[in-house]
């Protein structure tokens, strides 16, 4: 049948018949279609309707057709499957689109229950989540001197957050990798500068394993009036027991890193 915009959700359709034989001995009869109940048939035998419901001609439930009297052998007997005037149309594989959807998917809608969605991470199952962790933000509690013309480590003694208890706050004031978090990581040093002379260079440089990584440093002409922010990221690919740590230099004459201006974070990178 022909219409107008969006396919409608039911749509008619033929109906249908069935012809059963009577043996003058049988009541229960097998459908060729489900129905819900005798209402969606209509029940000839020699052409005349026969009237459903408990109690009459007869009752009807899934495939079963249940006579009250058993039809003689040589009627005509047959159905009229008035369930099957209408139907629900089932969308074809691959043919729902983002626009046909109407609000939010709710958590027992999704074919993969152990695929949970919240407003921080997605869940495959039990515990696993897909979030950036690793992750670690430490900041300076105590502002601090050091000497010029030399790389000094810096302490970064008070920790935001630490979600696998992999940045030591109290010794080594460094990143490790943790078991199984191999991959790619973002690390991040900003640093509030105070110097004595003018035109003093400082800069920010990570060490990894011990080792100065010149890449990864940001340098700057400091003022001597003025304290100065320094940031510098980088993105390292590290293994497990891997360890990164945040060190700042000036030219020659040293100067003083600020408290809970100057901090030393990080995360790993996922879907790379």
């Amino acid at each position: 049948m022909a219409y107008i915009g969006n396919i409608p959700a039911v749509q008619y359709a033929s109906f249908s018949k069935q012809t059963l034989t009577a043996d003058s001995s049988t009541v229960a009869f097998t459908l060729d279609n489900a129905v819900a109940n005798e209402n969606e048939l209509e029940v000839f035998v020699n052409n005349v309707r026969q009237e459903p419901g408990s109690g009459n001609a007869y009752t009807a439930s899934g495939t079963t057709l249940t006579m009250s009297a058993a039809p003689t052998t040589g009627d005509s007997f047959y159905v009229i499957f008035q369930g099957k005037a209408t139907q629900t149309v089932t969308p074809g594989s691959g043919t729902v689109t983002n626009a046909m959807l109407a609000g939010s998917i709710a958590n027992a809608k999704l074919a993969n229950s152990s695929i949970t969605l919240n407003s921080s991470a997605i869940s495959l199952g039990g515990s696993s989540t897909i979030a950036n962790t690793p992750s670690f933000f430490a900041r300076v509690g105590t502002t601090t001197a050091f000497s010029g013309a030399s790389d000094t480590k810096v302490a970064a003694d008070t920790e935001e957050w630490d979600t696998d208890n992999a940045y030591d706050s109290s010794t080594n004031y460094r990143f490790t990798v943790p078991a199984g978090e191999d991959g790619k990581y973002v690390i991040i040093g900003s640093a509030e500068y105070d110097v004595t002379v003018e035109n003093e260079y400082g800069r920010i440089r990570f060490h990894k394993n011990g080792s100065s990584v010149n890449n990864s440093e940001v340098r700057l002409v400091l003022d001597s009036a003025f304290a100065t922010i320094m940031k510098t990221v980088h993105i390292f690919d590290l293994s497990a027991g891997d360890y990164i740590e945040m060190y700042i230099r000036t030219l020659s004459s040293g100067g003083t890193y600020v408290a809970g201006k100057t901090s030393f974070q990080g995360y790993k990178l996922i879907g790379v």
